[in-house]
């Protein structure tokens, strides 16, 4: 049945972006990019993928961005929506050069979390909403067309007494991309070390993102594997994977004059 619920969310995400963008527009007055992605996972990861959902999840990610301004909502939600994460980006693309670029960003996000709770000697299980804040800093090198190496440092606060108080983590990853596999289909691959620190524990980290898609397809495949290297995190699992069907889609949207 949960399946069966995550489908049809995955269906009506994908049938609400088609049909609020798939539009034509006017090919003058150029304003806003809209890009993103809806898709359908076995385990949802976090956007640190040492955290995991540990159950199937929709991922919708979108990309609204004008001059040098973008905000970009990021929603992982189990079928039920007891256990998910709403992330809203708001980021600055200060730096834009042909090999060099710098994006700041920063973003308010809610995590749901199923909590236990005693009243008058009954357990009672509920969904519990979790207020953070965050910031990042983004560098990223254009090495050839095709492969660019970066770094992304962040940092998180929790507005409640409970929970994470503190989280750090940096990122260092390359992207190679445009891997000809067979005829028109590619393969992008991503692979990342990364140091996480939230709470005074430690946590190192290898993962590598493989995406695979066809030139002429809106849908991709993509799989992610995550190993511990080393950690003290408490509940930290040493290996975790995921499967992913993302549809993807860009847009131009245009002012008429």
């Amino acid at each position: 049945m949960n399946i069966l619920k995550l489908l049809t969310i995955f269906l009506f995400s994908t049938f609400i972006t088609k049909i609020s963008y798939g539009q034509q527009t006017d090919s003058t007055g150029t304003t806003t990019n809209f890009s993103g992605s809806v898709g359908i996972t076995n385990n949802g990861f976090s956007i640190i993928p040492t955290f995991s959902l540990n159950s199937p999840a929709v991922i919708m990610n979108y990309f609204v961005r004008k001059n040098k301004f973008s905000f970009d909502p990021d929603i992982r939600l189990v079928p039920d929506a007891s256990k998910g994460g709403l992330i809203f980006w708001f980021r600055y693309y200060a730096i834009e050069k042909k090999k060099f670029s710098l994006r700041v960003g920063v973003h308010p996000a809610f995590t749901l979390i199923k909590n236990t709770i005693n009243d008058n000697g009954t357990s009672t299980e509920i969904t519990e909403m979790l207020r953070f804040a965050a910031g990042e800093i983004v560098p990223n090198y254009q090495i050839t067309p095709n492969w660019s190496i970066g770094a992304v440092f962040l940092h998180g606060s929790g507005l409640q007494k409970h929970g994470p108080q503190n989280t750090n983590v940096l990122f260092l990853n390359s992207s190679i991309s445009n891997i000809k596999v067979v005829g028109d289909f590619k393969l992008q691959l991503i692979p990342m070390i990364y140091f996480l620190n939230t709470d005074g524990f430690t946590g190192k980290y290898f993962s590598t993102t493989g995406i695979f898609s066809h030139k002429k397809s809106p849908f991709s495949l993509q799989g992610t594997i995550n190993q511990t290297l080393n950690s003290d995190i408490p509940d930290n699992k040493d290996f975790m994977w995921n499967v992913m069907l993302a549809y993807n889609f860009r847009k131009i949207l245009k002012r008429v004059k």
